[in-house]
């Protein structure tokens, strides 16, 4: 059961400081958005080069973007240690997802509340995981959607039957109190934005949802 903070809902004036707070996490997680592919712009690739240089975990850059088969592996080679790209936006999501293992990095697609999983079960032998979003992308601090944990679910049953190690990540509304529902069905891998950042203690925050995590994980 993995933690990995978004980046989204720290002070962006300080992200230095705001990584260091999370160093008990598992990973950095860092929504790029690029206002086409998503209503929302925030930042690109020579941020995330120094942000990887001086976090104290490694970084999972979620790219919100269009053309990611130009852009992925790019950020795969400026050290993020796990590159997803979205199926909605992607044209060769095996040769994306090639190039980003091949430049050093965990693969991962992800897909919107709108998009089945279904067409895109094949590509598990592609990839290291598979991102359910929770809301729709594009804006912190939106309201978790439940009726994404049957897909969540059938993620889990095809990564079974595929066999390997991949991760099921959730990202989007995930706090204390929804992060059970996401354990239960299946997700490994929990990006939490405001639940973090906005709490007294981002570090106490992330122990109390690793430990509700493992505590209705899947046995």
């Amino acid at each position: 059961m993995q933690i990995s903070p978004s980046l989204l809902s720290a002070d962006f004036a300080n992200l230095e400081r705001e990584l260091g707070a999370i160093a008990n996490a598992d990973w950095a997680h860092v929504d790029v958005m690029d206002n086409h592919f998503v209503p929302n712009l925030t930042l690109g690739l020579p941020v995330v080069e120094r942000l990887v240089a001086v976090s104290p975990i490694p970084v999972d850059c979620h790219l919100m973007i269009d053309d990611p088969d130009r852009w992925a592996p790019g950020y795969a080679e400026a050290g993020a240690r796990s590159v997803t790209f979205h199926v909605e936006a992607v044209r060769d999501a095996v040769g994306t997802a090639r190039a980003i293992r091949s430049a050093g990095a965990r693969a991962a697609f992800a897909v919107k509340p709108g998009t089945a999983f279904a067409p895109y079960a094949d590509l598990l032998r592609e990839v290291d995981m598979v991102l359910v979003m929770t809301v729709e992308p594009g804006f912190g601090g939106q309201s978790f959607m439940a009726d994404q944990m049957a897909k969540v679910r059938e993620v889990r049953e095809a990564v079974r039957r595929a066999g390997g190690e991949i991760w099921v990540q959730v990202d989007g509304g995930v706090s204390a109190s929804t992060i059970e529902q996401c354990a239960e069905a299946g997700a490994d891998v929990f990006v939490a934005g405001s639940a973090v950042y906005g709490a007294e203690s981002a570090a106490g925050a992330v122990e109390e949802l690793r430990a509700l995590a493992q505590q209705h994980g899947e046995q």
